[in-house]
């Protein structure tokens, strides 16, 4: 989805968030490498909710599937890129590059799903990556989902990533307000179990039902 731009991006080169509505912000790679200290509070509060094993979708270059190998916990990281692959692998971090809607190993067995940096966005429809992640869990597990506190409500976008020189294509996205965590759940198939907000940055713990 994101496509070479993303690749150079990770590789080192600025990149830009452009929004079909108008403006633009700067990609948070160093967010996603694990570079940014303000970060670390919210990092640790996603790794103390990981129960068991924990798949996480849409991993980028795997900064959290790295520490909770390092803790002993089973993971896995799931993301379409090569490159952010190829990263999370030098971090020692088990990735697989895959489609998170196609065939992944163990569906049905995982105890957490995580959805962080945006990811219960992807391609602008919520509820069906909440029902993918379901379908991930075991009994008694639950997903870790990342929601916006700075937006309410779901509100499609279309954005493409570009460079001072160049632009890819648009693609769907989604932000997705901490206020329509508990309804998107339960169309999902889950139940609202938990919130924490962490800065400006919320997580909720959605159970299987």
């Amino acid at each position: 989805m994101f496509g070479q731009l993303y690749e150079r991006a990770l590789a080192g080169e600025r990149c830009f968030i452009r929004y079909r509505s108008g403006g633009r912000t700067e990609l948070p790679v160093q967010r996603w490498l694990g570079h940014c200290s303000e970060d670390q509070p919210f990092d640790d509060a996603v790794i103390a909710m990981c129960d068991g094993s924990t798949v996480e979708l849409g991993c980028g270059p795997g900064r959290l599937i790295a520490r909770l190998r390092k803790a002993g916990i089973p993971a896995l990281g799931i993301d379409r890129s090569p490159e952010a692959v190829r990263l999370a692998h030098t971090l020692g971090a088990p990735a697989m590059c895959a489609d998170v809607f196609g065939p992944l190993p163990a569906i049905g067995s995982w105890q957490t799903v995580l959805l962080i940096d945006g990811n219960v966005g992807l391609e602008g429809d919520p509820e069906r990556i909440l029902r993918r992640s379901r379908d991930l869990l075991a009994d008694g597990g639950h997903c870790v989902a990342e929601f916006d506190v700075q937006h309410s409500g779901e509100t499609p976008v279309l954005v493409r990533l570009e460079t001072d020189t160049e632009s890819g294509p648009w693609f769907h996205w989604s932000t997705v307000g901490i206020d329509c965590a508990d309804e998107l759940a339960e169309r999902a198939g889950l139940r609202l179990k938990d919130v924490q907000v962490i800065g400006d940055r919320a997580l909720a713990s959605l159970g299987r039902v």
